[in-house]
């Protein structure tokens, strides 16, 4: 017997709770300056128990080839990404009306 999911009902196999929390969650990216003069981008606003913030982050990590954490709840990438952040984020599921480019 397949597992079923708590929150939708439906087998884990075609569960759609993380899709659908991404397309509701507002998104706010924006870069801060750090000592030194080094600017860090900051992805702010992922629910914590609806999406792998860990998983997230590696994957933007790669396509944007730079370091980065999880920290107090949001993502922190080195570098300013902004410009690219919006298009990597509707690529990966979350809707482009929910995110905020500051």
């Amino acid at each position: 017997m397949p597992e079923i999911c708590p929150t939708c009902g439906l087998p884990k196999e075609i569960c759609a709770c993380e899709e659908i929390a991404q397309e509701q969650q507002r998104i706010r990216v924006f870069t801060q300056e750090r000592s030194f003069g080094k600017s860090v981008t900051i992805v702010k606003g992922l629910a914590e128990e609806e999406v792998d913030k860990e998983d997230i982050a590696s994957k933007l990590k790669k396509k944007l080839a730079c370091g980065g954490t999880v920290k107090e709840g949001r993502i922190e990438l080195q570098g300013d990404h902004k410009s690219k952040m919006k298009d990597l984020l509707v690529d990966m599921g979350f809707s482009s009306s929910m995110i905020d480019v500051e």
